[in-house]
């Protein structure tokens, strides 16, 4: 089956569905699309099918594609509201969302009740990934499913296959584990030396060349010393990540001191008001718990 008649329901038309379904559109599939606020489908209406329940959209589509953003939602969208027993059989039920592992693989035995494939497909590379066709996507299923699933994938950026169903979001949890704490390292790295009296843009532009190079230094680096926290992945998002990740090492009897840490701290930045901020506004919560400011050349002013 070719791309031109290929039908995929997108469902979750957010941050990153958007920027996704463009491209899916951009490289051919016929698509139909639903929201839980229907007017950001609206772009897309000359160009798309518009559903107005998630079980309408999935009817036809010999793809649906989950882009929510919690596992609650997923599960809400997916069962409560009986989108999974309204795809058709053959289908192939993709969740890009990021979702508990144990949750992925309930969902991909309730798919396959229906006589539907099931992969789990968390993505990483953020609002820019997505715009760019760059995202990298983690992917747990059957090799046949995810053979199936790579004309799409292919649309969307580059895919890895993990393992079986749920070793798509153990590796997203790994992905969002040294984010966050890589996130808190820079925050660290940077208001210690802003606050000795260096500038931290020449310190970043110093460090992006040696060993503690990165892409968190490269680009949420810079949103640090711009003060730009406009969300691409929200603090409240990452929040979620981190409580996922905690739960998942309970349940195999890990202790992860420096993910307890950050998840602590991004609780804290969420309880101060600042739950839509980018997760690179960690900053804040540290400036928060210093008193000071980074400032642009170091020696920021108290508060």
């Amino acid at each position: 089956m070719t791309s031109n008649n290929l039908k995929i329901a997108f469902l979750g038309i957010g941050l990153m569905g958007a920027p996704m379904t463009r491209n899916l559109l951009d490289a051919g599939f016929s698509m139909t699309l639903w929201n839980r606020t229907a007017s950001k489908c609206e772009p897309f209406a000359s160009e798309a099918t518009i559903a107005g329940a998630p079980a309408e959209a999935v009817a036809e589509a010999d793809i649906v594609i989950t882009m929510l953003e919690n596992g609650q939602v997923v599960d809400d969208v997916l069962v409560n509201q009986g989108t999974l027993t309204a795809v058709k059989a053959g289908a192939l039920v993709i969740d890009m969302s990021s979702v508990q592992p144990s949750l992925a693989r309930e969902h991909a035995e309730l798919a396959a009740e229906q006589g539907a494939g099931y992969v789990d497909a968390p993505v990483s590379g953020g609002t820019v990934g997505a715009a760019e066709a760059r995202l990298s996507i983690m992917a747990g299923g059957s090799e046949a499913d995810i053979e199936r699933a790579l004309p799409v994938f292919s649309a969307l950026g580059k895919c890895t296959r993990i393992g079986s169903v749920g070793a798509g979001q153990l590796a997203k949890l790994a992905n969002q584990a040294i984010v966050g704490i890589t996130i808190g390292a820079v925050s660290e790295a940077l208001l210690l030396a802003a606050k000795g009296g260096a500038d931290p843009a020449a310190v970043r532009e110093a460090l992006m060349g040696g060993f503690a190079g990165s892409r968190i230094l490269e680009l949420h680096g810079q949103r640090m010393i711009d003060r730009d926290f406009a969300p691409g992945a929200p603090a409240r998002i990452q929040l979620k990540d981190m409580r996922m990740i905690l739960d998942e090492a309970r349940s195999e009897n890990l202790t992860l001191p420096l993910a307890q840490q950050v998840h602590n701290e991004y609780l804290a930045l969420v309880a101060n008001g600042h739950s839509d901020v980018d997760h690179s506004g960690l900053l804040l919560e540290l400036e928060h718990l210093n008193r000071t400011l980074m400032g642009s050349l170091g020696r920021g002013p108290k508060h």
